[in-house]
């Protein structure tokens, strides 16, 4: 007998996770002790429940911009090592709770320094940080790993610097890099040195595109800058045509984004809440995923969202019938376009996921 599709059932299941942004993943009450602790004025409260609220409402206002306001407050209090110690322990442990077996977590270091850290200094505390949950998760019996990918604003100067600090800790957990922030205005191709280094030094990168702005930012990313997985990847639906038949027609991008297996690392409720699909029925994840492109599902910014893996996997469930092997397919999918190396990759399909949802299908 297979088990019933439910918020519990499905947090039972071993899932992964690529594009989860540690400043958007914090406890309310984290971010209120650590004010508390480090002088922070700028909250709009100190009521736990009323905080995630206020995050979670400020995020669903239909606009990018106004979705990354709630990091000024959580990136406030995340400016000594203490701090990103806690912070990046937190998540190992939430994350693990929620039954995902692998994660990649990303974070902007340049966002951690206004209180004089180094880069390097951010850079090893969160490594601390994730090494300590990692510890603490595997005393619960639990299994959960865990890889980094340093953040460039695209907004700012100074790419090539957090690629470089990418590249020098790649053997520390370390796994590859991202640019994120505001897309439109500050096309990837602003830093074609940094990609040409990166590939140079054979490491991995990801690129933020087709979130907020359309298949210009998808092109620049994949065929100027090379990127690995586009990071939301949401507007690749523009080269889609579908008829009024149902046929389907796959423009050149689209079909080029599929034929190579190219990861898309979607964030179905944090898409709604910056106005890249109306509602989760019309999200292009339905149509994509059923045209066999390469998608993955994933929570972008827990707390900002109000959402984990699980839910985002249970509203799809709802929204689009998907079962067990449905979701299985999402977490290999994510599982096959991690990065790290290809033999710890199958091991964990192999001796995690697929004997998880074996015993989830009966």
């Amino acid at each position: 007998m297979s088990t019933p599709l439910t918020l519990e059932t499905i947090r039972s299941a071993p899932k992964v996770l690529l594009h989860d942004h540690l400043d958007g993943g914090l406890r309310p009450q984290t971010v209120i002790e650590l004010a508390d602790a480090s002088g922070y004025q700028g909250l709009p409260t100190t009521d736990a429940g009323v905080l995630g609220g206020w995050f979670r409402d400020n995020a669903n206002s239909g606009s990018l911009v106004r979705y990354l306001e709630g990091f000024a407050h959580t990136c406030g209090v995340m400016q000594d090592e203490a701090s990103l110690v806690r912070v990046a322990a937190e998540a190992v442990e939430d994350l693990a709770a929620d039954g995902v077996v692998y994660a990649e977590i990303r974070y902007a270091p340049e966002l951690n320094t206004e209180k004089g850290l180094s880069l390097e200094q951010v850079v090893e505390a969160v490594q601390e940080g994730f090494r300590l949950g990692s510890a603490r998760v595997a005393e619960t019996g639990r299994k959960i790993r865990v890889g980094t990918l340093l953040c460039a604003m695209r907004q700012n100067e100074g790419w090539l610097r957090i690629a470089e600090l990418a590249v020098r800790y790649r053997d520390l957990g370390v796994v590859g890099f991202d640019i994120a922030g505001p897309e439109a205005g500050f096309p990837p191709t602003r830093g074609l040195d940094t990609f040409e280094y990166l590939r140079q030094q054979n490491a991995h990168f990801t690129i933020h595109a087709g979130e907020a702005f359309g298949l210009p930012s998808i092109w620049e990313a994949i065929q100027h800058c090379g990127a690995e997985r586009l990071g939301h990847g949401v507007r690749i639906v523009d080269d889609i045509k579908v008829s009024g038949d149902g046929t389907v027609q796959l423009g050149r991008l689209a079909a080029y984004v599929r034929d190579r297996r190219i990861p898309l690392e979607m964030c179905p409720t944090s898409n709604l809440q910056t106005g890249a699909a109306p509602t989760l029925a019309e999200h292009p994840i339905g149509l994509l995923a059923k045209l066999r492109f390469r998608v993955t599902v994933n929570t972008d910014n827990r707390l900002m969202s109000d959402c984990s893996l699980s839910s985002e996997f249970a509203a799809l469930t709802e929204t689009f019938g998907y079962g067990w092997t449905d979701l299985q397919w999402f977490t290999i999918n994510a599982m096959k376009s991690a990065f790290i190396g290809f033999d710890e990759r199958l091991s964990i399909i192999n001796e995690l996921i697929k004997p998880g949802y074996a015993s989830l299908t009966g």
